[in-house]
């Protein structure tokens, strides 16, 4: 019989200490949200006691009750014999603080595009490049998945009208959740279909997409936490840019003269800009990537403004 580690570890100290132990020793991989054993950790016990998932003080020392103590050990021992990510096993994912259901219906939500439309829309002069938020009325968010750059947008620009749009329905059953537990029911619109196919030709202000953009030989590497997400969420093709290409070909038939589209695109930069090198492409840094995230103008796109305007 196996000892109850329960009866030994009381407090919450020794839940993450005991994680990050165990963690180490099985090495786990990381990258849905944290980066480290310590990170993952610490995500794990916090989350699941539903306290703040960044504030470790001042409940290190709390003493947890026997049904929570249990709650943590299975966690732990789920995620190493599994290698889920722990967001799956919480069922929950944040972006800037912002709560979002998951499942393995989706990725774990970790688009850069979060990041910066928060830096560019937080401070107090506004974006140097994306357009006025209270004159954006129509966004688009392709590949939505659980939907949370389309809710990050319902609140960046309020009075816009959002849609979303994914190929796959048990994707968008995990928005749909979403979309629900922030009241967005008659902002936000959802639709499944092949990219721009399922919105009849419609133009927006802006197009915001995190398609999948993974190539084969890094899908061929992944660890077991990124083969428990769905493949096709990852999947970009043999050098990850299918979907980028056909994105770039087909935004500016959706996008209004003043718009334009912030793509995440990974690591092909050099592939694209050699066989685009006509379009003017602003790459966008953020705290870990230099050039994984582009901003492209209609203009650039060669929208051109009506006559008149």
């Amino acid at each position: 019989m196996s000892h109850d580690i329960t009866t030994d570890l009381v407090t919450l100290r020794d839940y993450w200490r005991y994680a990050i132990s165990r963690f180490n020793a099985a090495e786990l991989s990381y990258g849905h949200g944290t980066h480290t054993a310590v990170d993952d950790a610490a995500f794990l016990v916090l989350d699941s006691l539903d306290l703040p998932i960044d504030t470790l003080d001042p409940f290190l020392d709390a003493k947890l009750l026997p049904a929570e103590r249990r709650l943590l050990a299975d966690r732990i021992e789920t995620r190493v014999a599994t290698r889920k990510p722990s967001a799956y096993l919480t069922g929950r994912s944040y972006i800037q603080g912002m709560r979002f259901f998951v499942d393995e219906r989706v990725i774990v939500p970790r688009s850069h595009i979060g990041e910066i439309l928060f830096n560019e829309y937080g401070g107090e002069f506004g974006s140097t490049f994306l357009p006025d938020p209270f004159a954006v009325e129509s966004v688009v968010d392709i590949c939505t998945g659980s939907g949370c750059l389309a809710i990050l947008a319902s609140k960046f620009f309020p009075h816009a009208s959002v849609d979303a749009v994914d190929l796959s329905a048990y994707a968008l059953e995990v928005a749909e959740k979403n979309r629900q537990a922030y009241g967005l029911e008659d902002q936000l619109t959802l639709h499944q279909g092949d990219l721009f196919a399922p919105l009849s030709g419609r133009k927006f202000d802006l197009i915001i997409t995190n398609p999948p953009y993974v190539d084969h030989e890094a899908m061929d590497a992944f660890p077991a936490e990124y083969r428990a997400e769905p493949a096709m969420a990852h999947d970009g093709g043999e050098d990850g840019l299918d979907l980028v290409r056909t994105l770039l070909i087909e935004a500016p038939k959706h996008l209004n003269p003043g718009g334009g589209m912030l793509c995440e695109i990974g690591r092909g930069r050099d592939i694209l800009e050699a066989e685009f090198p006509d379009l003017d492409f602003l790459w966008v840094e953020t705290t870990e990537e230099e050039d994984a995230v582009f901003w492209i103008s209609a203009e650039a796109l060669g929208v051109k403004a009506k006559k008149g305007k």
